[in-house]
């Protein structure tokens, strides 16, 4: 078995002494060698479990217990559901999988509109890190002028959560009878989310400070005078690639600038992770482009009740249930598209 196998190599590399030498190397081995520990105590577990139901079977079949033959078959049908499960938990094998996830809104063009639309898209993946029972922190946002957010990030903590949220990063398009318009008509609105890796002690990003632009500002968000009286919000701008950081939910001006920088390693790390799939889709013949003006989700409300998924064809007719955090159909289908090297192009539709 290739994961057996893998696993020896790994307690041999252990036994180095010159590995202890660098901690992120050691850290980085040890991680994977509880992975593929538990996915090994999970598969033999798994082929106990396959071998007691068939001996039920097999006994019930021989002295002819029917009893006994529904109890083989139901456990048999248990293990169904247990493998497909595992199915989609052995899709997250990432470099960076198993970390924790920054997830960022923002609103697109149509003021109150779009805003709503964002806070709606915000509040879904709250519900939903909730189901998974992952911790949830609000980093940071920024509110409308009439109602929901112009943007808004939050860390979400929980086993393999980015591994989870990955594929959620692309632009969500609503189509609704808009409760703002006072003739009713209907309104399509869109909204970008970022999923970008938190970089643990594993993984050393290096950036040359010349490449970057800092500057401070007052803090515009609650925590008293202090932080409105003093410039303790900090805005990074890292030249080459454009990215820029804004945070200001902490007192202290250093604080912030760290919060900052985690931030932006966790960006340009998977703007990296981005490049090599992308190397690898190509080297398949496919191509991956997710960015503003390629929505990947279509949430319909009126005239009839559809959330699709453009790039797997994943439905439901349920969106409220959807907008309430019942995601896993959608990640797991489009996990699943990803490592078949599948694209991510824009079907067409017909709603207008």
């Amino acid at each position: 078995m290739k994961a057996e196998a893998r696993l020896a190599e790994l307690n041999h590399e252990a036994e180095n002494p010159d590995l202890w030498n660098n901690p992120q190397n050691a850290q980085s081995l040890m991680r994977q060698r509880q992975q593929l520990e538990q996915a090994l105590s999970v598969l033999k577990s798994l082929e106990t479990d396959l071998e007691d139901a068939r001996t039920l079977v097999e006994l019930g079949e021989t002295e002819g217990d029917a009893d006994t033959i529904a109890e083989g078959e139901a456990a048999l049908a248990r293990l169904v559901g247990e493998v497909q499960s595992r199915s989609v938990e052995a899709l997250l094998s990432g470099e960076a999988d198993a970390n924790n996830s920054y997830l960022e809104v923002h609103a697109g063009a149509g003021g109150t509109e779009s805003q709503d639309w964002a806070e709606m898209l915000l509040r879904m993946y709250m519900r939903w890190a909730e189901r998974r029972g992952f911790a949830v922190k609000v980093l940071d946002e920024s509110r409308g002028e009439e109602a929901g957010i112009k943007s808004a990030t939050l860390e979400v903590s929980g086993e393999k959560a980015f591994g989870w949220l990955k594929t959620e990063a692309g632009v969500h398009r609503l189509v609704r009878i808009s409760p703002f318009d006072s003739n009713a008509r209907r309104h399509t609105s869109f909204a970008s989310v970022g999923v970008y890796p938190v970089i643990d002690d594993t993984i050393d990003i290096e950036i040359d400070p010349s490449d970057l632009e800092m500057s401070f500002t007052r803090s515009s968000g609650a925590g008293g005078q202090h932080v409105n009286r003093t410039e303790s919000a900090v805005r990074i701008v890292h030249k080459p690639s454009g990215i820029a950081i804004f945070s200001q939910e902490q007192r202290s001006q250093h604080q912030n600038r760290d919060i900052a920088m985690k931030r932006l390693k966790a960006r340009l790390y998977d703007l990296e992770l981005k490049r090599r799939e992308e190397r690898a889709m190509e080297a398949n013949a496919a191509k991956s482009d997710i960015g503003w003006g390629h929505q990947i989700r279509s949430y319909v409300l009126q005239p009839y009740q559809l959330v699709k998924d453009l790039r797997t064809g994943q439905q439901s007719s349920d969106p409220s249930a959807v907008l309430d955090g019942d995601l896993d159909p959608f990640i797991e289908a489009a996990l699943a598209h990803r490592l078949e090297g599948g694209t991510s192009e824009v079907e067409a539709e017909d709603v207008e």
